[in-house]
């Protein structure tokens, strides 16, 4: 690639978009939550939420020093992942921990970029974190879930128009604050049920001596105040508009 080349790719990846209407943001939050409360369209699209779950146990894994040994997502929508390591201490209870809070908080920093209008950075970063995480991922399901979820990712970034683009980002942001929190009330209905007794929150509760619920109860507080937070970043590119418009 020349070097001219490589300096617009690199405009490209770094440069500011146009500020979007502000109808869109406010369309595609609606259309985020229709996705989370219907239970087809949840079904499905759970998935994305699934790779974030297990991307940020992974990344925790990692930044603790436990051995990462792979990956593995399942059509149920439910996922694992393996590392080596203590047992018990700080590591295994922050991996544990990184699970749930992860689609929200990947959701906030997603809100931040487009807070900038950095919405083809984002769409890239997306890209590079799940070619990332193919590596370590363990099973035929899960490949195809990847490699798919980041053709899509790529198509638009190459091929789509830049307002195509800014729809799918915010879709994709507003999914996963407003997503992040419903695998959390899953979570506990599960457990209430006697269905998961090896959860990630009764695992922090045998490694730590403090009650499942307390685990449960941070996972939905997070994933709350992290889904208020997002939402001021993304409201930011509407909400003044709004009120010029309402003085004038």
């Amino acid at each position: 690639m020349s070097n001219d080349g490589l300096t617009e790719l690199w405009e490209r990846l770094l440069g500011a978009q146009p500020d979007p209407p502000p109808l869109l943001v406010l369309v595609t939050a609606v259309l985020a939550a229709a996705v989370v409360l219907m239970r087809p369209a949840w079904r499905v699209a759970r998935n994305a939420i699934t790779i974030a779950h297990e991307g940020g146990h992974a990344l925790a894994a990692v930044l603790t020093g436990r051995r990462l040994r792979g990956i593995r997502l399942h059509s149920d929508t439910s996922g694992l992942t393996l590392s080596a390591g203590r047992p018990s201490g700080p590591g295994m209870a922050f991996t544990l921990l990184a699970g749930y809070v992860a689609p929200s908080l990947v959701g906030l920093t997603g809100a931040w970029l487009l807070g900038g209008n950095r919405i083809t950075m984002l769409l890239w970063v997306a890209a590079a974190l799940l070619l990332l995480m193919l590596v370590m991922i363990r099973n035929v399901f899960g490949v195809v879930s990847v490699v798919v979820t980041m053709a899509i990712v790529l198509g638009v970034s190459y091929y789509a128009s830049p307002q195509v683009q800014a729809a799918f980002a915010y879709l994709g942001v507003w999914f996963l604050l407003i997503g992040g929190v419903r695998p959390v009330g899953e979570l506990q209905t599960m457990r209430r049920r006697g269905r998961l007794p090896g959860s990630d929150a009764d695992q922090l509760a045998r490694i730590t001596h403090v009650p499942a619920i307390v685990w449960v109860g941070v996972f939905g507080a997070v994933t709350i105040a992290v889904l208020v937070a997002g939402t001021f970043l993304l409201a930011g590119q509407w909400l003044p508009e709004v009120s010029a418009t309402a003085g004038g």
